[in-house]
């Protein structure tokens, strides 16, 4: 998978990050502000003389570990109250939609920026505020993967068997679900960083010096137009990032799909008998 070699090449930059920046990415040298890109400087440098490659690199440890831990916390949270809310039902089951209906009344940037301008202007708040008004989308999943699977034969028969609720949970709805859960997840990478990028640019994200590219979109918009350096190189990490984790959820899904339904069913699907019906179909008509 060439886009699993990608994203596995751009955690290995963001890991690496030290090793790969030719500058130290906080330092400022105000005689080479606003350099040019060049062989010492390969992406220029900004209003404060920081070299822009450095900051890129640095900055790609910043978005990147950002946004893969916040969409691993909707993932989770969404998922078990998904799965919880669809397999109990009832009061459980209302309280908890009602609860992403009511999120859903919102906005969903406008009450992230609320919720972090409340918390404080940081990283680990923005991942906070954003997780709060983006776990509604996994638990309608979950909830509607479980409600197909608990009417499944083999779910009757562990009931019937006497099964706790507990195993049934973590041994037959969880695995069903996670496929579909985890592609999702996939998917959403890109969106989550556009997400956190936002709310840095507004101001309510990283703080500087901290290098990340939604916060360098907005330090660099004043000299858009002398320097444009300064928005074109964070503005095409992100965009490259997005897209090859966009891709990523898309080649995730062609692979796990064709396995999802034989999975919801619990068996795999008898090729023979299939062709044998299709067969018999053919021969009536």
């Amino acid at each position: 998978m060439a886009f699993a070699f990608l994203a596995v090449l751009i955690g290995f930059i963001a890991l690496f990050a030290p090793l790969i920046a030719t500058h130290d990415p906080l330092e400022a040298v105000l005689q080479d502000a606003l350099q040019l890109p060049g062989a010492e400087h390969w992406f220029g440098t900004d209003a404060l003389g920081r070299d822009v490659f450095s900051r890129v690199v640095f900055g790609a440890r910043t978005s990147v570990v950002s946004a893969l831990t916040l969409v691993t916390v909707i993932l989770v949270c969404g998922t078990l109250l998904g799965i919880v809310a669809g397999f109990f039902g009832r009061t459980v089951d209302a309280v908890i939609m009602r609860l992403a209906d009511s999120m859903l009344a919102f906005p969903d940037l406008v009450l992230a920026m609320a919720i972090a301008g409340i918390l404080g202007p940081n990283m680990i708040n923005s991942i906070a505020a954003i997780a709060v008004v983006s776990w509604t989308k996994y638990a309608r999943l979950a909830r509607s993967l479980v409600l197909k699977i608990k009417n499944c034969d083999y779910i009757t028969a562990a009931r019937m068997t006497g099964t706790k609720n507990r195993y049934i949970l973590w041994r037959y709805m969880l695995p069903n679900a996670l496929p579909t859960m985890v592609i999702t997840a996939a998917t959403d990478i890109g969106a989550m960083m556009l997400a956190l990028a936002s709310l840095s640019f507004l101001g309510f994200g990283v703080q500087p010096p901290t290098p990340e590219w939604g916060y360098m979109l907005s330090e660099g918009r004043q000299y858009f137009q002398s320097s444009p350096w300064l928005l074109w190189c964070p503005g095409a990490a992100m965009f490259i990032v997005v897209v090859v984790f966009n891709l990523l959820g898309d080649s995730l899904r062609d692979i796990l799909d064709p396995k999802q339904e034989q999975t919801l069913s619990g068996r795999p699907e008898d090729e023979a008998g299939v062709l044998r019906s299709n067969a018999t179909v053919n021969q009536l008509s």
